[in-house]
């Protein structure tokens, strides 16, 4: 637990590599479409859960993974943002399951340590093409809902396609900042 706190508060913050390829936007929203790196993530998959029970579940075993419980005993850094993915039923509710995605520090890309949690697993992800919109604020799961129909709605009328099973709500800050906060939601272009 003392790694965890250490490395949120004072561990080194890498942000997970991304390449802007346009910007929009309609009324208050805008956007950007980014192509983001692959690599290799930790994840947690939690299920049965309302997503922000879920996430008061998964966060916890990705930031003890990070801060030292794995089978190096090594604190990694962070990488930001981390995001999860959640699936929208038709009524744009979202169903109870998430999974957590945290992009291992380039660092330990090659050899990322094994997790002490059976429940944390490393799985590798190909690069994804996403477009964005970012939010302030403590997120909840009204706030993601809220902010995935603006985007939607934002890119009705433009050449943009995108999934409606899944997509990506994403955040760059630690519980403990109260100000300047970023969120982001994620759309994955097909």
């Amino acid at each position: 637990m003392l790694g965890m706190i250490r490395n949120s508060l004072f561990g080194s913050v890498e942000t997970w590599p991304w390449q802007v390829l346009s910007t929009g936007g309609k009324e208050d929203v805008s956007y950007e479409e980014r192509a983001c790196e692959g690599g290799k993530f930790a994840t947690v998959e939690v299920t049965d859960k309302p997503v922000d029970e879920a996430l008061r579940e998964a966060m916890p075993k990705i930031m003890k993974y990070v801060g030292g419980t794995n089978d190096k005993g090594i604190g990694m850094g962070m990488t930001v943002p981390i995001s999860f993915a959640v699936f929208p039923n038709e009524d744009g509710s979202l169903q109870k399951k998430l999974k957590v995605w945290f992009r291992i520090p380039n660092q330990f890309q090659s050899s990322p340590p094994v997790p002490g949690d059976e429940s944390v697993k490393i799985e590798e992800r190909e690069g994804i093409t996403v477009y964005s919109t970012q939010f302030g604020g403590y997120a909840k799961e009204a706030d993601y809902i809220a902010h995935a129909t603006q985007l939607r709605t934002a890119l009705e009328g433009t050449p943009a396609t995108y999934q409606g099973d899944v997509y990506y709500c994403t955040g760059y800050d630690p519980p403990m900042k109260p100000y300047g906060r970023r969120n982001e939601i994620w759309l994955v272009k097909t």
